[in-house]
């Protein structure tokens, strides 16, 4: 409906935001309309070299609902060429999955993210990521994402799927590369999704 829904804010400091950029650890808390916490989004540092299948590459985002109560996960799953993801509950059981498209063969255009049952034929939702367009895209770094998913999931399950949103976007995998070298020097607090 395009309508404001949360506020989100990261609690980190200027040598982790500028050191390490996207491969930082972070602490993302969503705020109401009232300005009152209603979600918490937490990412331990990894490294971000995904050409092996080593553990301590691979990502993971944990969600809190309300603040302080774990609900779940999002967590990258090892592969040579799509990024895929687990969507767990608060007992780390998978409940469903995630997939986008060999990400630099999508420039140019939406790139987007189905979130799918186990049985990976049924699709939930999907996270998208809006081409801008040549001028905007030259002159910012600012992007636009589409969370879709059923009215009637399970509010644990689209406050999960909202958060691999995040996950995505950190990672930066909707704007193609996966180098330790990508590092971004830009500092982004605050964004509102709608």
């Amino acid at each position: 409906m395009g309508q404001w829904i949360y506020f989100a804010a990261e609690e980190n400091n200027d040598f982790t935001l500028n050191m390490y950029g996207a491969l930082r650890s972070f602490t993302i808390k969503l705020f109401d309309s009232r300005n009152q916490p209603v979600m918490q989004l937490s990412r331990a540092f990894h490294c971000a070299i995904c050409c092996c299948p080593c553990v301590c590459c691979l990502q993971e985002l944990e969600v809190q609902a309300p603040p302080g109560t774990v609900i779940g996960y999002v967590k990258q799953k090892w592969h040579p060429c799509l990024p895929k993801f687990a969507i767990q509950n608060e007992a780390r059981e998978n409940v469903l999955k995630m997939a986008g498209p060999c990400v630099p063969c999508r420039c140019y255009s939406d790139i987007h993210f189905e979130v799918k049952a186990l049985d990976e034929i049924s699709t939930v939702g999907t996270i998208s990521r809006q081409w801008g367009g040549w001028a905007r895209e030259a002159a910012t770094d600012a992007s636009s994402f589409q969370v879709q998913f059923p009215m009637d999931l399970d509010v644990k399950m689209k406050a999960i799927i909202l958060g691999s949103c995040f996950l995505l976007v950190c990672i930066k995998l909707v704007v193609g590369f996966y180098s330790l070298f990508a590092l971004c020097f830009r500092r982004l607090d605050r964004r509102t999704f709608t």
